[in-house]
């Protein structure tokens, strides 16, 4: 089944291959605050490392949130490394900077300055130039990279009763709101058809994902949205997310995927942003449309990342300090844009 990807395996690093075939005990990392991609490539990574056998643990510095617990090998994700595992390779997947990878890494700094490392990710903000460093701004989501990978190894995409393949999907899902944004390719359709060839559930990835949700979670998305506003002339569209929201509704932050989203669904706006209560912090998401601003761009100010139409960034700043300071921006941003 993974012969179909052979006309694109090309695009994987011989240093990568080179570093998971020469692995005994791999530690596969996401990002802090998971989501469908860093998950499920996480898990891939992990599921590859076996079927070349190595023993692997599947590690995220944040729970896995309940909205992907019905994909297969979630339950395996550790927030530390297994204690007296002796890990000889670090695999961190989606992760636009280290930094992103969370909390794990102060807690654990030795192992990961120690240890050999395998960076895979498709953010366009990342500047990793390790001599395993594989960074692809093309491929929709980094599952799609992990794909590659695994046909590049020879490792069967229904591999582990069809785990690898769910897990792949989903994050190619996740990351192209299935195949709705103008990210996905004809390479991304090739994976995910080779994908959906070795079992993986499209179907029902695509429901659980998009079009199911718990009654908690659509009361904190109308709490959300009632707070929505606009900037003059309706080019900047934005809202607010403040922790108070997810007590009143008994969510967690997890529950807020999506919001950004809704909010870029605007006739008019240009750039869409969330911005989400974190303590003293503020979080950023940021949506914008093609031909317009370049959302790395904007958070770039911030210190943030991430892709041209979807980024996001931290200020160290309380929401309602950070909020202009950031619409200041996007307006500058808008106004610029050709119309």
């Amino acid at each position: 089944m993974s012969a179909a990807l052979d006309p694109f395996t090309g695009a994987v690093p011989d240093a990568v291959v080179a570093r998971l075939r020469g692995a005994r005990h791999v530690l596969a990392v996401g990002h802090e605050h998971p989501d469908g991609d860093t998950l499920g490539a996480s898990l891939a990574v992990a599921l590859l490392a076996e079927a070349l056998g190595s023993s692997a643990t599947p590690l995220c510095s944040n729970p896995v949130p309940d909205l992907y617990g019905f994909l297969p090998g979630m339950d395996r994700f550790r927030t530390d490394p297994e204690p007296g595992v002796g890990y000889d390779l670090i695999v961190v997947s989606d992760c636009g900077t280290l930094d992103r990878v969370g909390e794990v890494r102060s807690r654990h700094p030795d192992l990961f300055a120690r240890l050999p490392l395998v960076v895979i990710d498709h953010h366009a903000s990342n500047d990793a130039t390790g001599p395993a460093d594989w960074i692809d701004p093309g491929a929709a989501a980094t599952c799609e990279m992990v794909a590659l990978l695994a046909a590049r190894l020879g490792v069967p995409l229904s591999a582990a009763d069809g785990a690898l393949a769910s897990a792949l999907m989903a994050g190619i899902v996740m990351d192209t709101a299935t195949f709705a944004h103008p990210n996905a390719t004809p390479r991304t359709l090739a994976v995910s058809a080779a994908l959906v060839a070795a079992g993986a559930p499209l179907s029902e990835i695509s429901r659980r994902l998009y079009r199911s949700k718990p009654d908690a979670q659509l009361r904190l998305f109308g709490r959300v949205l009632d707070r929505l506003q606009t900037g003059p002339g309706g080019h900047v569209i934005w809202s607010t997310l403040l922790e108070g929201d997810l007590a009143a509704t008994g969510t967690n932050p997890a529950h807020s995927e999506g919001i950004i989203d809704l909010l870029a669904q605007s006739e008019t706006a240009d750039v869409a942003i969330l911005f989400k209560e974190e303590g003293p912090r503020t979080r950023i998401s940021v949506r914008t449309k093609p031909d317009g601003v370049d959302a790395t761009v904007l958070t770039g100010r911030f210190g943030g990342g991430g892709h041209a139409r979807a980024a996001g960034a931290t200020l160290e700043h309380p929401v309602a300090e950070a909020r202009p300071i950031v619409l200041a921006e996007a307006e500058r941003l808008a106004a610029a844009v050709a119309r």
